[in-house]
């Protein structure tokens, strides 16, 4: 390491919180993680970890001297020098961010005035980290620096993104605590952009509302596609050569999810609402990728004539390959929905941990993907898992009742898929069918 080891007090265990740490562990500081939630203390106390991210469990494993994880807040901050604060806030029933546990966290600092800087990572809506630097204010912190550190790291590649991302956004207005937290990512491979809080604040909820829209434009094109005969994938593809608009997140689907663009979406309109503004773009990148699961349904249903007593199988759960996370997944949307319609469900997902609530105590849970598409009268790949396009799908079709089977992720090739036997549907693509 090229700096100097600090001890940082890392609050909330989740995807944030725990990359966080063990990121910063394996850049030599010290770090203890308090999490409110015993059981995810007991399993990290033990070397396990309670969520999947490709690399955290090896870093917390080669980085295990430099980690503690406690449930006590003070014992969090006893020897710390920056507190980070990685809590979930989640949307209240306004659509509001709900700080509580930020606010909870805040309290729980003001007997540790040896820190020398609280830092937010979580996504809060902007003007809260005035509020925060009034509290510690007024709770006799004044020397306590305050930041705004947002992070960028996505699901599946979050270790990654950490060590390489775009940026390393620094919002703070004393110099102090600037240098500070430069110094504290020195081994990172990342441009550092210092701003006051606010803009710190509003860049992570622009850049997610931002890339929420992309993929609300594309799903968008996708419709028109749909109904003019055009291909959604070669014109992204086109689209994306143009350097001024790139590929990436140009991929029609069944739509976003997961715990940050649904939230902060929903946080930045009512942000602007709150502040007499209606955000009308916004409204409709919302309103749109809430129609995306929806649309399929009824494109299944139009196929089949009706979904009462068919048997549907959902090749994966989470929101995207490559995490567990299920947290606004369209496949959540996508089950309810068959279900309402008189659907028996079979699922499929090789890491999914969804809660037994509805509807997933109503869905079959099969190990394999074959497993999931026997007696099936339909299928939709919901999460774009490698898995899929490794399966047989010349072998497997005989195992469904009716070779019906809606790409959700435009994963697997329409030609191929036809001469399998299979009726593919797909999104902003021409529906492909067996030859006669």
């Amino acid at each position: 390491m090229q700096g100097s080891a600090r001890h940082i007090a890392v609050f909330g265990a989740g995807y944030i919180g725990l990359v966080t740490a063990a990121c910063f562990a394996s850049l030599g500081h010290h770090v203890t993680v308090r999490d409110i939630q015993p059981e995810r203390i007991r399993l990290l106390q033990a070397g396990d970890v309670p969520i999947y991210e490709p690399g955290l469990g090896e870093l917390l494993a080669d980085n295990k001297e430099l980690l503690t994880y406690t449930l006590d807040a003070g014992e969090a901050v006893r020897d710390a020098q920056i507190a980070y604060i990685c809590v979930d806030t989640p949307p209240t029933a306004s659509g509001d961010a709900d700080l509580s546990r930020v606010w909870s966290v805040i309290e729980s600092l003001r007997q540790a005035p040896h820190l020398a800087a609280v830092v937010v990572k979580s996504t809060v809506p902007v003007g809260t980290g005035a509020r925060i630097r009034t509290a510690l204010d007024q709770a006799g912190l004044h020397h306590v620096g305050y930041a705004s550190n947002p992070e960028f790291t996505a699901e599946g590649r979050a270790v990654t993104d950490f060590f390489h991302p775009d940026r390393i956004v620094i919002g703070t207005d004393e110099a102090a605590t600037a240098r500070l937290l430069t110094a504290l990512h020195t081994g990172i491979d990342g441009p550092v952009q210092a701003m006051d809080v606010a803009s710190a604040e509003m860049v992570k909820l622009a850049s997610n509302a931002l890339l929420a829209t992309k993929i609300t434009f594309i799903n968008e094109i996708a419709t028109v596609c749909e109904a003019t005969g055009a291909d959604v994938t070669r014109v992204a593809d086109a689209v994306g050569l143009d350097h001024r608009l790139g590929r990436h997140f140009l991929n029609a689907g069944l739509g976003y999810g997961g715990s940050c663009f649904p939230k902060d979406s929903r946080a930045l309109r009512a942000m602007a609402s709150n502040s007499g503004y209606s955000f009308q773009l916004l409204n409709a990148v919302i309103e749109v990728n809430d129609l995306q699961p929806r649309r399929a349904v009824q494109r299944l249903k139009t196929e089949l004539g009706t979904l009462r007593d068919k048997r549907i199988a959902l090749l994966g759960m989470t929101f995207k390959a490559g995490t567990d996370d299920m947290r606004e997944a369209p496949s959540t949307v996508l089950a309810s929905r068959l279900l309402a319609e008189g659907a028996a469900l079979t699922c499929w997902d090789p890491m999914a941990r969804p809660a037994d609530t509805q509807p997933w105590n109503q869905a079959e849970r099969r190990s394999t993907v074959t497993a999931a598409l026997t007696d099936a009268d339909a299928a939709i790949v919901v999460t774009e898992w490698p898995q899929l396009q490794d399966t047989d799908w010349a072998e497997a079709r005989p195992l469904m009742r009716t070779p019906v089977l809606f790409d959700g992720r435009n994963l697997l090739d329409p030609e191929a898929m036809a001469d399998a036997g299979y009726t593919l549907l797909s999104v902003g693509r021409a529906t492909a069918r067996p030859p006669r």
